[in-house]
């Protein structure tokens, strides 16, 4: 199949989110036109803004209901590449299919569109998650890789239903919509001129180029990051838990450059940077700001706690076949905490 190069023009779905902001910002920087979807004009406001420079580059488009049939029909017209973003993501909702159902209709959605009215499209990149690819680790350090599936959150909720743990929902929703993407796209495969991609990150963090006001405006992935560097109350068991990581600038360029790169037709693509605990994050973040731990603005934790990690994500069909180089973790944590920091979201805590 062939690539998308600089100068086409990319719909980008859910274009006022997190990691679909930083996406339209790669693409426009690398002289993509885009079409951002945003579900309304007053979402699309900071975009507009935001992007004010780049003037006709970046155009809006307005799906106020993604899982209705046909939504993106009229978007899917005159792009030569889509980058679809827009899925929920939540651990509140009670009933599974609050978690399923958008996930499919809208992961859905797109494909048929595209099907219908996508002449142009040569490829289209899904954002998956490593929640489609996790499991219940069999081993410490046990390594996932692209041929896992989460097939165990499924079985899950289908035994337990909405007793099931949100997480668990989640994790079956992201598995279930892709999976329902490479069956659509196999089926009609020799209908269609364009090829697909779904890429994986794991917690994906660092500045925010969407609105907001407070910490309860960020995306998940920040929201728990930011908790567990600044909550005094969490317990040591909470601490040693793993997290995988990558940064968001590194996200961002990996969309754009699977569309650039042939190679990446027909693949799922994780992609992140490394692993580790949340103390050990706090360690680190103490070597690089120990004035935070020495006036009590963030709480140290057991500096000493198990380190031993309960699973990775293989980062190495990313780094090969895109050639990223990540952004280090300290640059990471450094970079997100000064965001935290000059919007005055860190306090003094009562841990010692």
């Amino acid at each position: 199949m062939p690539t998308v190069a600089p100068g086409s023009r990319v719909l980008v779905t859910g274009a006022n989110g997190y990691i679909a902001m930083w996406v339209v910002r790669t693409l426009l920087e690398q002289g993509y036109t885009v079409r951002g979807l945003v579900r309304s004009l007053e979402k699309g406001k900071r975009l507009r803004e935001y992007f004010s420079s780049y003037d006709d580059k970046l155009e809006l488009a307005i799906v106020e209901d993604i899982m209705k049939d046909g939504a993106f029909d009229e978007s899917v017209k005159g792009v030569d590449a889509i980058e679809h973003m827009a899925s929920p993501v939540t651990f509140s909702a009670v009933e599974p299919d609050e978690y399923i159902s958008p996930a499919i209709k809208g992961t859905l959605g797109i494909l048929k569109s595209a099907l219908k009215f996508g002449t142009n499209v040569k490829r289209i990149v899904i954002t998956s998650s490593v929640a489609a690819i996790y499991g219940t680790p069999p081993k410490p350090e046990h390594v996932f890789d692209e041929t896992s599936w989460g097939d165990e959150s499924v079985k899950i909720v289908e035994e337990i239903g909405k007793d099931a743990p949100g997480v668990v929902k989640y994790r079956a929703s992201k598995t279930l919509a892709e999976k329902a993407a490479w069956e659509f796209f196999n089926q009609h495969k020799s209908e269609v001129q364009w090829d697909l991609v779904t890429l994986h990150p794991p917690f994906v963090i660092g500045a925010p180029l969407h609105e907001i006001k407070s910490p309860k405006d960020l995306n998940v992935s920040l929201q728990i990051f930011y908790s567990n560097l600044t909550d005094a109350s969490k317990t040591e068991q909470q601490l040693k838990a793993t997290y995988n990581y990558v940064d968001v600038r590194d996200i961002s360029k990996a969309h754009v450059q699977v569309l650039q790169n042939d190679k990446a037709a027909g693949q799922r693509i994780i992609i992140a940077n490394g692993a580790s605990t949340w103390q050990e994050a706090r360690n680190l973040t103490s070597t690089l700001r120990p004035d935070l731990y020495a006036s009590g603005v963030l709480p140290r934790g057991k500096s000493d706690l198990n380190k031993t990690l309960e699973y990775i994500y293989s980062p190495e069909k990313g780094k090969k076949l895109l050639g990223l180089e990540y952004v280090s973790q300290e640059n990471m944590i450094k970079d997100t905490l000064a965001v935290f920091e000059a919007r005055g979201w860190l306090q003094k805590s009562s841990d010692t």
